[in-house]
């Protein structure tokens, strides 16, 4: 195992192992965010931002077209989860413990949903995540979320 060094007391750097464009480009055709056609926009050093097209198989109602939760809560994980990589290093296995999701509105029928998801906190065994969701102006979201990641491999 190779030891991280520590930036400061519980965090940890950033790892230029992780690409999350490698991550998500190469996922096999039978994983969920290539099924829900989840992909990726950019990242930075402690996150990321992926979108969901519009797709109307994913609607919640036909008649509405309205975008079910369900995929965008699968957007915002990806992308929480994604952050979390980029800053603790592909090596540091993790689990979803909690995700809060508010929803705010409903996104616009045809737009894509984007997800930019932050990793701002991370201690020996939990990262800290926060993020929105949006259809093309981030001042105007769909939904936040807050949440928490497990890493698995502590001793």
């Amino acid at each position: 195992m190779v030891a991280v060094p520590r930036v400061a007391a519980y965090a940890q750097p950033m790892s230029d192992d992780f690409d999350p464009k490698t991550f998500l480009t190469r996922a096999p055709e039978s994983h969920h965010s290539t099924r829900l056609g989840i992909g990726y926009r950019a990242h930075g050093r402690d996150w990321c931002e992926l979108s969901l097209p519009y797709d109307p198989d994913l609607a919640a109602d036909a008649e509405s077209g309205v975008l079910s939760s369900g995929p965008i809560i699968s957007l915002m994980d990806m992308a929480a989860g994604c952050a979390v990589f980029i800053r603790s290093g592909p090596k540091k296995p993790h689990a979803t413990l909690d995700l809060r999701v508010d929803y705010l509105r409903p996104s616009k029928i045809g737009q894509e949903v984007i997800g930019r998801a932050e990793c701002y906190r991370v201690t020996r065994r939990i990262a800290f995540v926060r993020g929105t969701a949006h259809d093309g102006d981030p001042d105007d979201p769909v939904a936040h979320i807050a949440g928490t990641f497990m890493y698995t491999d502590v001793d």
